[in-house]
């Protein structure tokens, strides 16, 4: 059997150990009205520019749904696009930077916008001259340093001045806003040498439409984990292709977010993140992909998987191939390939050619093991 990682919801049971203040001063002014959407993300492999193309696929070959899962989720706009659409939409995703979100747009808790857009004010509205953990390890490389220590401090006043629920949607408010000021190409493996994104930080309110997601379930497990526990019409799969790792893409905002202040190291200033790997980038890609398939309990099965062309870079290559992609879903039921010419979302450094977005569709006739 391939190696299982999981994730325990104790992974964003942020700051547990924080003093709660029940009650502060914010100040009884309502910030500008501009909100900011669950696509408005920069993130690698994101089909927010497929989602026609996706959903023509499902009109077209699926039957009535009343159940859409997007088991590896990332930013959520393919789940997103469907919630209107179904009864309900199930999203998942490892990352706690993903996860938070997903409870933030998809999730079934009302938002106060009149107390948020106040705490948003407060928040947006302090000024640090103290160093502290996030200016220490992440000023004057990923940010400026202003933008560093208003990003911890941020941080920390979250903990103070809200409870769970209030909590999540503050933190996502603050990782769009940092996507925003980022000294990056849109990751943050590495951080660009001329440090020239100087506007100041600042949060905005998320607009979210609570009446789509009354029946939505949001989860942070291992998808081959997950995947024996939940029943669905249609199956949304779209994995990790090669053997670039979302948690080294993505271990700042992690960090942000679980906010354990580890220790960092390395010229990128990344923590431990074992918990977080992901075995689709692995070598045991294919056998965990066989796993996940065979435990499918759903009636129709799409699966992402571009090509991502021949690369000289042996680490941007695809796990699994088409033959071995085909044969497993084969065990399942009949097999079709959609495709179209897709400009992927790159660092800015890769040239590879013949870039295809790919949907391996799979209407199931054979049971699950």
């Amino acid at each position: 059997m391939y190696s299982q990682l999981s994730i325990s919801f104790d992974m964003v049971n942020i700051s547990p150990t924080v003093q709660k203040v029940k009650s502060i001063n914010l100040p009884n002014i309502r910030i500008k009205s501009d909100r900011f959407h669950l696509q408005n993300r920069r993130f690698l492999g994101n089909k927010y520019k497929l989602l026609g193309f996706i959903e023509e696929i499902v009109r077209t070959n699926c039957d009535h749904i009343g159940v859409f899962c997007d088991i590896f989720a990332g930013t959520g706009v393919v789940g997103e696009r469907f919630n209107k659409k179904t009864n309900k939409v199930i999203s998942n995703d490892l990352l706690a930077s993903n996860y938070i979100p997903l409870i933030t747009f998809l999730g079934t808790k009302r938002i106060n916008y009149t107390t948020l857009e106040q705490k948003i004010n407060y928040l947006n509205n302090l000024n640090p001259s103290d160093e502290n953990y996030f200016s220490k390890h992440f000023g004057n490389t990923y940010f400026t340093l202003d933008n560093a220590r208003k990003i911890g401090a941020i941080r920390e006043k979250i903990d103070e001045i809200s409870e769970d629920d209030d909590k999540y949607i503050l933190i996502t408010s603050l990782l769009y806003a940092v996507d925003k000021v980022a000294n990056t190409v849109g990751h943050y493996d590495a951080y660009r040498k001329i440090l020239d994104t100087t506007q100041t930080i600042r949060l905005l309110v998320p607009e979210v439409k609570i009446e789509n997601n009354e029946n939505n379930e949001i989860y942070q497990e291992d998808a081959n984990l997950l995947i024996r526990k939940i029943n669905c019409d249609v199956l949304y799969i779209d994995p990790p292709y090669n053997s670039r790792q979302y948690s080294d893409a993505y271990h700042l905002v992690e960090n942000l977010v679980t906010w354990k202040k580890p220790q960092v190291y390395g010229k990128a200033k990344k923590m431990d993140r074992s918990h977080i790997k992901s075995v689709y980038c692995l070598k045991s890609a294919t056998q965990a992909f066989a796993d996940l398939i065979s435990h499918a309990n759903c009636r129709d099965i799409l699966v992402s998987y571009n090509n991502t062309g021949e690369s000289k870079h042996g680490r941007s290559n695809a796990r699994i191939n088409d033959k071995q992609i085909i044969n497993i879903l084969e065990r399942r039921g009949k097999v079709k390939i959609f495709e179209r010419e897709y400009k992927a979302f790159t660092a800015g450094k890769s040239k590879s050619n013949g870039h295809m977005e790919r949907v391996f569709y799979c209407k199931v006739t054979k049971k699950r093991i």
